[in-house]
């Protein structure tokens, strides 16, 4: 299929379903954060199920998005998209309808399976169907409407949480991969693949696989366990290890499901490497700024999800914008300023204590939120820009699947990395704020264990009711002391990403 043009009609519908596919993962992934609290009260889960709950759609999807993404250069990127999409309605159903804890976590399994195939389906078809002049400004156009659909998620998500419609987050996903499905079946044409190698890279799926199970399941026993115990230790070394083996495998093996050759590219790597440094701090921020407004400052989750609409409204502003300028005068400048404003961002909300509630957030949070945003709305689209203009055309689906897994694997290690990081702060805290309390060593310990709950800690039942006041603010001011340490490292993670635009990322649209 010849390239269209964005203005016309099969450009059009070409963008509405890579649109409306892909809302489906981004809406789930953020209205999920907001609604965290009220899933945790209702399923009986612990802080650690929490980030299971995450880390299981998100593990799935980093270990199979690349191969989503190679299968769509091989065998078809409509085809490999439709099937994504299927999938993953599917999932979300069985989400909707789960009773405990461990069914919702292994149906997330399954949305993250299909989230494998649908997300790179999504820009490599636009990379592959739009007009090269216009790619940058499609991928701005993606961005903007996608991001839109995404921070409303979070409002929609807190309405849903707050009337006890929690699991609709789950159901609202099947009338939009309906309607995506209906786009793709009557209206996109199937791309013609031009490779003609059809062989999967099997061994490097199994590999990245493992590789990642083991490691976030070592960074999850470390609260738990300790470090050094043969259960986290183990984990973290063979999950190193089957991460090796995974790049040996792509360097030697004739199939790769991630071609070592893409790297050769500065542009690339860098691009990636930002990425992976990006949405580690990104998804770290907005998670732990979300259970505290909830858990801590007493907004109900609605209003948690309102206090995301100054970033919406920039986004929608911005980013196509943004898409424009990188087409005329390339990505650098914009991919080093737009991370380092949103690093500022989250260490300016890391300052941010205890509050009066919602009538303090336009003095407490707002700064914050609107610095973020605006470095956020200036660094998405050229990113993607930067990413699908630097290989050639037959290689779009798997450079797509290589830049979602950098997104997918940085959530991943975030939610496990800073969840055990997170729960060490908080106990931390915790045992210098009850030091001073009357309470029995026995008390103490067993408030010491309610840590692993975080924000959502129970004061046991045995505590003075004279003392559970101040119990309950020694809860408040652990999270809180746990909050500023994960946003702060959160915004270092954002400043290398745009130390890491400034060494590797050129202008020059270079395609191997």
């Amino acid at each position: 299929m010849a390239t269209v043009s964005l203005k016309s009609a099969d450009g059009k519908w070409v963008m509405a379903s890579a649109i409306l596919a892909s809302s489906m993962a981004f809406i789930d992934g953020t209205a999920l954060n907001v609604v965290l609290p009220a899933l945790q009260k209702n399923l009986n889960a612990t802080g650690a199920d929490l980030f299971w709950i995450l880390n299981a759609y998100l593990l799935m999807l980093a270990s199979l998005i690349l191969i989503g993404g190679s299968l769509g250069d091989k065998l078809g990127r409509k085809k490999m998209f439709i099937a994504g999409i299927v999938i993953f309605i599917l999932g979300s159903a069985l989400c909707g309808i789960s009773t405990s804890i461990l069914l919702l976590i292994a149906f997330r399994l399954i949305q993250g399976l299909g989230g494998a195939f649908m997300i790179p389906g999504s820009l490599a078809l636009i990379s592959s169907s739009i007009d090269p002049k216009e790619r940058g400004k499609a991928i701005g156009t993606w961005s903007a409407v996608t991001t839109l659909v995404t921070m409303g998620g979070p409002i929609l998500g807190g309405a849903l949480a707050d009337a006890g419609l929690w699991r609709y987050i789950f159901f609202i996903n099947v009338p939009i991969g309906i309607a995506a499905l209906a786009v793709l079946l009557t209206r996109v044409k199937e791309v013609p693949s031009k490779d003609t190698d059809k062989t999967i890279d099997i061994w490097g799926a199994v590999t990245i696989c493992l590789g990642l199970a083991l490691l976030t399941f070592g960074f999850l026993r470390i609260p738990a366990l300790g470090v050094y115990h043969w259960q986290s230790l183990s984990s973290l070394v063979m999950g190193m290890a089957f991460l090796a083996a995974f790049i040996v495998i792509e360097l030697r093996g004739h199939h790769p499901m991630m071609p070592m050759s893409l790297f050769a590219n500065p542009t690339f790597s860098g691009a990636n490497l930002l990425t992976l440094f990006l949405y580690a701090g990104l998804g770290a921020g907005m998670l732990f700024l979300s259970l505290n407004l909830v858990q801590v400052q007493g907004y109900t989750q609605l209003q948690s999800g309102l206090t995301f609409l100054p970033f919406t409204i920039m986004m929608i502003s911005i980013a196509r914008f943004a898409g424009g300028l990188a087409d005329k005068h390339g990505p650098r400048l914009l991919l080093i300023c737009g991370p380092a404003a949103a690093g500022l961002g989250l260490l300016i909300l890391s300052f941010v204590k205890q509050t009066a509630g919602p009538s303090d957030y336009w003095t407490t949070f707002l700064p914050g939120v609107i610095v973020f945003g605006l470095g956020m709305s200036f660094t998405v689209a050229p990113l993607t820009t930067a990413v699908m203009t630097s290989v050639a055309d037959n290689y779009s689906g798997t450079a797509s699947g290589v830049n979602n897994a950098m997104t997918r694997i940085a959530n991943v290690f975030a939610n496990a990395v800073f969840g055990a990081l997170a729960v060490v702060f908080f106990t931390g805290a915790l045992q210098k704020e009850i030091s001073g309390l009357k309470l029995s060593q026995p008390q103490q310990q067993e408030i010491i264990n309610a840590g692993v709950n975080l924000g959502n800690a129970k004061i046991p039942a045995g505590v003075n009711e004279n003392e559970k006041p101040r119990v309950e603010k020694a809860f408040h001011q652990s999270f809180i002391h746990a909050y500023s340490n994960v946003m702060r490292i959160s915004a270092g993670l954002t400043f290398l990403a745009a130390l890491s635009a400034a060494i590797f990322i050129r202008n020059e649209k270079k395609k191997l």
